[in-house]
């Protein structure tokens, strides 16, 4: 059996401890929106944690170099790839919990459509025109 350090060991551990909690949040939370933010946020940094102690414990070799570019790799999709499935089922309008108390993003969309009144023209405006 191979034994880890205690730096390692840590970080393995503290990992799998965000890889558990976001997995029950995948499962307690109200909607898809809360799921998917519990899922993203904890998986990515007990991912991100479990390849850098599979780094600690390998060293600079072959499969340390290949847990940084994975954990890289994790860290650069991972919130891109939420953020579209996520928007795609805003935009196809899949409900918010009935407790959220706001909708940032649909008050966003609603201003933007709303009618732009015309500024009044500055009276330095005035002069050049």
């Amino acid at each position: 059996m191979i034994e880890l350090g205690p730096a390692a060991k840590l970080f393995i551990g503290v990992g799998a401890a965000f890889d558990l909690l976001g997995t029950i949040g995948l499962v307690r939370l109200p909607d898809v929106y809360n799921r998917a933010q519990a899922a993203t946020k904890c998986v990515t940094l007990g991912t991100c944690m479990i390849l850098f102690g599979v780094f600690l414990h390998s060293g600079v070799d072959a499969m340390g170099v290949k847990a940084l570019i994975c954990a890289v790799f994790v860290l650069l999709t991972t919130p891109v790839g939420a953020y579209s499935l996520l928007r795609g089922a805003l935009i196809s309008g899949v409900p918010l919990w009935e407790g959220s108390i706001c909708n940032a993003y649909q008050e966003f969309l609603r201003r933007r459509a709303a009618p732009q009144e015309p500024r009044p023209k500055e009276p330095s405006e005035e002069k050049n025109a």
